[in-house]
């Protein structure tokens, strides 16, 4: 597809030095934070990070841009919180040395990627069991004493595995909310967080807690300064794995963010190929849209319907099992969708890597008023920038 250059004002030549000036002094932030960083992006810890490929979409004009993080994430990736922060920082540093990171830009973390800190602490078995069931057995014996107490307390249809996330709910959220606050603060970035779930969270005096409610998958939005947006996004339609132990949210109560590019609004994964989502948003008169994914079937097998159900009235009965997987995300998510809403720009970012027996598949996809970008697909990591046009 022809990508259009972005249409730049040139007010005036004094405009245009500023405009000019601005960028080499983002450039310039960028390349002195990864300098800082360099020790961090040795030649031992560059290949850890499984980094394939490099996208950039458009130029920059000033407007800020929406970074995708695709990690490769493995069970030892959440063994501790210093390997969690390092793998993610790994990618940051990537962003800054290609001068993608300044105050306007907004990097979208994929769904689930502070789920997995439910792994964290764990015996080496664990993390080096070959099924996800085996590595849940190992935490089980470890964990005994704590999930019997926990138990009680459980919630859902599948109380067994709410009890493992409600017992470990505080430690999560401290590792994740330092994790994310850290990457904001030391880039100068606004932080799309991914998602991760806890029983109905809130943001008390500028930290992410526990509640006792329901177990929640919910995302949160870092602004560049280290500190946390005080309303969180909670996904709306559950899909099939998660409904037997997790909650949902309520369209009405998605928010929109004022960030430094503009009024961001954040869908998690399923909520994406939902119109009532759109609606809802739209009348907070969204910028842009960030969108982190957790996609599990193979990205080009046939495409199974809508999860959950039922679907929305203007899709095609005779689409399911007759497109592929990416095919739908195009027609029917953020790319289809869009459009009936006020945003200029919005992004998916998926997650990816090998946590034991299950595999994360997706591209980043870009969308804007007049095209649809899709990066390059491939099986491990991956960066994709775009440059908001004016």
């Amino acid at each position: 597809m022809e990508v259009l250059p972005p249409q730049i004002n040139e007010d005036s030549s004094e405009t245009i030095v500023h405009d000019d000036l601005d960028r080499t002094l983002r450039r310039l932030e960028g390349m002195i934070r990864a300098v800082m960083n360099s020790q961090r992006i040795s030649d031992t810890t560059v290949p850890a990070i499984d980094l394939e490929d490099l996208t950039n979409i458009g130029e920059d004009c000033g407007q800020g841009n929406l970074l995708g993080i695709q990690p490769y994430m493995t069970p030892w990736d959440y063994a501790s919180p210093e390997a969690f922060y390092g793998k993610l920082d790994g990618y940051m540093s990537v962003a800054a040395n290609q001068g993608w990171l300044n105050r306007k830009t907004i990097a979208i973390f994929p769904e689930y990627i502070g789920t997995w800190l439910v792994a964290l602490d764990m015996d080496e078995a664990v993390y080096n069991a070959s099924t996800l069931a085996a590595g849940m057995r190992g935490a089980l014996l470890r964990t005994a004493p704590r999930l019997l107490i926990t138990l009680p307390r459980a919630k859902g249809r599948d109380r067994v595995r709410d009890a493992i996330f409600r017992m470990k709910a505080e430690r999560i959220s401290a590792v994740f909310e330092n994790t994310f606050s850290r990457l904001a603060r030391l880039y100068g970035s606004t932080i799309v967080a991914g998602s991760l779930v806890l029983p109905e969270p809130v943001v008390r005096e500028g930290h992410l807690l526990s509640g006792a409610g329901p177990l929640q998958n919910v995302s949160a939005v870092f602004r560049p300064d280290g500190s946390l947006h005080r309303e969180l996004v909670r996904k709306v339609h559950v899909v099939a794995d998660e409904a037997p132990f997790t909650g949902a949210g309520a369209a009405r109560a998605l928010p929109v963010y004022d960030t430094p590019a503009g009024r961001l609004a954040v869908l998690i994964c399923a909520d994406s190929w939902y119109p009532a989502c759109y609606e809802a948003l739209s009348e907070k008169q969204p910028d842009l849209f960030a969108v982190p994914n957790n996609e599990s079937p193979p990205w080009d097998a046939p495409w199974g319907g809508y999860n959950p159900g039922p679907q929305p009235p203007d899709v095609r009965d005779e689409d399911v099992g007759r497109l592929a997987n990416h095919q739908a995300w195009v027609k029917y998510a953020l790319p289809g969708r869009m459009g009936a809403t006020p945003a200029r720009a919005g992004m998916h970012a998926f997650f990816h890597g090998q946590m034991w027996d299950m595999k994360g598949y997706g591209q980043s996809i870009v969308v804007t008023k007049n095209e649809i970008h899709l990066a390059k697909y491939v099986e491990r990591a991956a960066l994709v920038n775009y440059w908001i046009g004016r």
